[in-house]
């Protein structure tokens, strides 16, 4: 179980797109369509297998018959991105992720998904919303598919931080651990949940929120 990516979503991807090359002083790669949740995205390599991933409703998309993923039609998230894109959420790898899934069914139901040549599986909770506010992440298997990063430019970006505020950081602590997840997200107490990511880029190092 390791970090696989970070999720910053925007009202439009050429919003958000525009949002982290202007914070990072790089240019995103092209993604692609999610035609089962209606979404699309861009993607930055951070390097070691993890990548950044922005993502918005796509407006020429068709609506799902559910809830889209990361809580993207909840009314809070979309006032939220109202005042510009936010990092909301970030997401797992595992290679067994029906066997955690066993164990911890609160994390949703497995999907599976595509993008183009790409295939995935994906836990996604039945009400689509995040979990502790997005600080308990979604876990993905990308099996025999080769991995994003596998296909995006190095552009001199790394993941050097993670952090998460939370009332009560323990509970997402314990949740974590039970994941194999120690340490991979740092914890600390505040009244209002949020996620922070440090990433050191060609312009120095900055905060995503």
């Amino acid at each position: 179980m390791v970090l696989d990516h970070l999720v910053v979503a925007a009202r439009t991807l050429a919003e958000g797109a525009a949002y982290i090359e202007q914070m990072l002083g790089v240019a995103m790669s092209p993604g692609g369509q999610h035609s089962q949740m209606g979404t699309h995205n861009r993607l930055l390599n951070l390097g070691g297998g993890v990548y950044l991933e922005v993502i918005a409703i796509d407006p020429q998309g068709i609506p799902p018959d559910r809830p889209r993923w990361f809580g993207l039609d909840s009314p809070a998230l979309q006032q939220r991105l109202e005042a510009g894109p936010a990092l909301i959420h970030w997401v797992a790898r595992t290679d067994d992720i029906h066997g955690v899934l066993q164990r911890i069914p609160r994390l949703g139901r497995v999907h599976r998904m595509h993008r183009g040549d790409l295939s995935w599986n994906i836990t996604i909770p039945d009400d689509g919303n995040l979990l502790e506010g997005g600080l308990i992440p979604s876990l993905i298997c990308w099996g025999e598919t080769p991995h994003p990063t596998t296909r995006l430019p190095d552009v001199g970006c790394r993941l050097v931080g993670l952090y998460g505020v939370h009332p009560e950081p323990w509970q997402v602590s314990r949740m974590l651990a039970e994941l194999g997840l120690e340490g991979v997200l740092e914890l600390r107490e505040g009244q209002q949940v949020r996620l922070e990511a440090w990433i050191e880029a060609p312009k120095g190092r900055w905060v995503l929120r």
